[in-house]
């Protein structure tokens, strides 16, 4: 008996695995996984203190008006705005706040940034510019990509 349980037991080892585990070895052994470097990713800068707050983390059901009261609190707050889907009318998870004074808005971030929210913890920090758009000049140099004043676009 004990030799049959050592002959099945070195035949199942030399059998290749079945399964997931077979599929998740094929991987292994063919991909090649480069795991990301150990530097830091640089953070950008703080953005300046305004009375613009930028608000992330927001709950799908999270409305204006609930985040207007959430943050009033605080100080008289002119505007607030979550960001909303257009299809679905729900929360897009951030929205933005308005104060009157930069104190207020300092007080806000210091008052709801990492607190509960509709149940989800929210991020609050200074509203950074928006970039300025790309400009619209006609950069491409590449005939028949775009650039239709070139000579080669449509003919010759």
């Amino acid at each position: 008996m004990a030799l049959r349980a050592a002959a099945t037991a070195t035949t199942t080892a030399a059998v290749a695995p079945r399964g997931l585990r077979a599929l998740l070895s094929t991987f292994s052994s063919n991909f090649a996984f480069n795991p990301p470097s150990s530097k830091q990713v640089e953070k950008p800068p703080p953005a300046e203190p305004s009375t613009n707050l930028f608000v992330s983390g927001l709950s799908k059901r999270t409305t204006s008006e609930g985040l207007r009261e959430a943050f009033v609190k605080f100080g008289k707050v002119d505007h607030a705005r979550v960001v909303t889907d257009r299809v679905s009318g729900y929360s897009k998870g951030y929205g933005f706040v308005r104060y009157a004074t930069l104190e207020d808005a300092e007080a806000g971030i210091k008052g709801m940034d990492g607190q509960f929210l509709d149940g989800w913890v929210i991020f609050a920090e200074y509203a950074r510019p928006r970039p300025s758009p790309p400009s619209m000049q006609n950069d491409n140099t590449v005939p028949g990509y775009g650039n239709y004043n070139s000579p080669s676009y449509g003919r010759q």
